[in-house]
């Protein structure tokens, strides 16, 4: 078998675009992938189609050899652009493993070492009641077991005492909502920059018991991330903007994280993201993987999560939407706040080109204005 052609779609989702990778071969088996958006869809559509010259004629099935190739023959490997290429041709070449085999994808990644996969979706309010009251209804709505809210999502630049106080209203009102039986998980989108900081609202919120604290400061400075760590008793997760083993390897290492989150869409992959479990795993440290992407990368997560030994729970967005319900044929769906794996050979997933013309791809382009305080937001 060998590869044909690479085709490429961009459809736009509320937000951001979704960049779809599909690979044909001279067996009619094709596969399909989703590269993460992260800003220039553009500039990864075009790194995947520079990348076609060098799968043209490969054997898909070879997926390691073609990832070395496109990672190590990359002049200056890394960056989002270059590994989001990758991770969305990755996918389709275990896609087309699975359909060549009859088998689906976790099967080939060691088969299951659970029936479901756990998830979990994010809920927002402007005010801590109307935070709780939307938890609420996405419980009794879809039954899940945790929900995720961001503590802080006004400005950090104001008096940090005013900024713990509301990271504090908000997680004790959604405890209280929801009691203990749901997980709540808190994200900060790395908008606190001093650790000392991003301390003080660990351990103010600790008292409600949080699944965990989502990057409480940016990536970049592994020994910040480990400072405060070793300072609180909430895990701590990160390693949404880390790609590949090589990026997670030090932060594994030095214990900086409690939970490691890579992306399966920019992370390098599935067989990236398995060894960066397994990499976890020696170290006592538990994989929730980043996706705030489609339904397609929610299927895909699916087959990598139901295969790792130390898997803690899936982020998602449920696909209720009619963009969300319309983009595959036959989307996954949870029940009662879990994922069953597919039984089809492959992802089990197929994309539904015909309505893509329906959502054309927006700019990432945004304007901006400052606030009084100093703070940044979108118009």
């Amino acid at each position: 078998m060998k590869i044909t052609d690479v085709k490429t779609y961009i459809v736009g989702a509320p937000a951001r675009n979704w960049i779809y990778v599909k690979v044909l071969t001279d067996e009619g088996i094709e596969g399909i992938g989703e590269a993460y958006s992260v800003g220039p869809d553009e500039g990864t559509v075009a790194v995947i189609h520079d990348f076609k010259r060098w799968l043209i004629g490969e054997d898909p099935l070879n997926i390691e050899k073609i990832w070395q190739k496109m990672y190590y023959f990359t002049r200056f490997p890394g960056g989002s652009v270059i590994n989001s290429a990758i991770s969305g041709i990755e996918h389709a070449l275990w896609d087309i493993a699975g359909k060549n085999y009859g088998v689906p994808v976790y099967m080939l990644l060691g088969g299951k070492c659970r029936e479901k996969v756990r998830c979990y979706q994010s809920v927002g309010g402007s005010t801590p009641e109307e935070l709780a009251e939307n938890a609420k209804h996405l419980v009794r709505e879809y039954g899940y077991t945790a929900l995720k809210f961001d503590p802080i999502p006004n400005s950090t630049r104001r008096p940090f005492n005013l900024v713990v106080k509301e990271a504090v209203e908000r997680t004790r009102a959604l405890r209280e909502a929801l009691g203990y039986e749901v997980d709540i998980a808190l994200d900060v989108h790395a908008k606190i920059f001093e650790p000392s900081n991003a301390v003080k609202i660990a351990k103010a919120v600790e008292k409600f018991a949080p699944l965990f604290l989502e990057e409480p400061v940016r990536p970049e400075d592994i020994d910040a991330l480990a400072s405060v760590t070793s300072k609180v008793q909430v895990p701590i997760a990160s390693g949404e903007e880390l790609y590949t083993k090589f990026e997670f390897a030090p932060l594994i290492e030095r214990r900086a994280v409690d939970i490691v989150q890579p992306d399966v869409c920019c992370a390098g992959g599935i067989l990236e993201c398995k060894k960066i479990a397994a990499m976890a795993e020696a170290h006592y440290t538990s994989v929730a993987p980043h996706n705030p992407m489609s339904p397609l990368a929610t299927a895909i997560n699916v087959h990598l999560c139901v295969s790792i030994p130390n898997f803690l729970i899936l982020e998602q967005r449920l696909p209720d939407l009619s963009l969300w319900k319309d983009v595959l044929k036959e989307p996954l769906m949870p029940k009662d706040g879990y994922y069953e794996p597919p039984v089809k050979s492959g992802f089990g997933v197929e994309l539904n080109e015909d309505v893509f013309e329906r959502f054309p791809p927006r700019s990432w382009h945004r304007k901006f204005r400052y606030n009084e305080d100093g703070s940044v937001a979108l118009i």
